[in-house]
């Protein structure tokens, strides 16, 4: 087994830069040999990667990895950072645990994304997060028609429609005031965003399902399509999107076995003050009083 480690960094922030650099010296340290983006080749064989920054920085890393099948440890130097697993001062925890294999690892579903324009051949891409298309002026409104398997479901102007896996619920999906789909969830989200219709609500489908948005002819303006708000791709009017479950997921490692429940409160600051849950009876809370902390 390879004992080599990718480390993915922000290089423009200097917090991410020496916590890289703390990364590679704990790495050493335990006789795991330490490998850069630059450094990194087709013929390179790792047995992970670490990530230091938000979750942009690990959608990054997920682009260089995914066709390897390593998983993503990724610490939290964002806002909110869904994707991380561990925090920045924990860095040096983190690495014994991995030397030593104590880690699950969690597969992510992610999307294929078939991107079908007039008179072009067609094009691929893919998504850990979500799948948008947004309308490509400002000031003018995006025509669409969306379907499910195959049969159309509603036409309206909108500023965008997102098409996202149970991940990324708490990203563009959430903003646009998508449901939060909890990551064990199988399925895939249809969030219309600003959408000019009676019936513009957001969809949850199966995993067998597949989405697909065309910009109409008629539409006023021009679409975009972003991939995990990193890789773009120019509509014009007549394009159709089509996305479906894809057959390789993203990995990622866990180091502690902790709930989404709690993921969520401590991602968002949820307040949870007052909480008591059920003692074995099943009549009070496990310290019989409110629970005044977090979980």
């Amino acid at each position: 087994m390879s004992r080599s480690v990718l480390v993915v960094t922000h290089s423009g922030r200097p917090e991410a830069v020496h916590a890289a650099q703390e990364a590679v010296a704990a790495l050493e340290s335990v006789g795991l040999t330490p490998v850069t983006e630059a450094e990194l080749t087709e013929a390179t064989e790792l047995m992970m990667a670490i990530v230091l920054g938000g979750d942009g920085t690990i959608l990054r890393a997920a682009e260089l990895t995914r066709d390897r099948g390593i998983p993503l440890l990724g610490f939290n130097l964002g806002h909110v950072g869904f994707l991380a697993e561990s925090e920045r001062e924990h860095i040096d925890q983190a690495v014994r645990r991995v030397a030593a294999g104590q880690y699950e690892v969690e597969e992510r579903g992610t999307i294929d994304v078939r991107i079908m324009r007039p008179g072009v051949p067609t094009a691929h891409e893919w998504a850990l997060n979500d799948a948008t298309v947004e309308k490509a002026s400002r000031a003018r409104m995006l025509e669409v028609v969306v379907e499910v398997d195959g049969r159309p479901l509603s036409s309206f102007g909108c500023d965008g429609v997102v098409m996202a896996t149970s991940t990324g619920s708490t990203a563009h999906a959430f903003s646009a005031g998508g449901p939060v789909v909890w990551p064990d969830v199988d399925a895939m989200l249809l969030v219309p965003v600003s959408a000019h219709a009676l019936f513009a609500r957001p969809l949850v489908v199966g995993p067998s399902s597949v989405l697909a948005v065309e910009v109409l002819t008629r539409s006023v303006s021009e679409g975009v399509l972003s991939c995990d708000g990193r890789r773009t791709v120019e509509l014009p009017l007549g394009t159709r999107i089509e996305v479906r479950r894809s057959a390789m997921p993203v990995r990622l490692a866990r180091l502690s076995p902790a709930p989404f429940t709690d993921r969520l409160v401590s991602r968002f600051d949820l307040p949870v003050s007052g909480w008591r849950g059920r003692a074995p009876n099943g009549t009070g809370g496990p310290n019989d009083g409110p629970h005044r902390g977090g979980p």
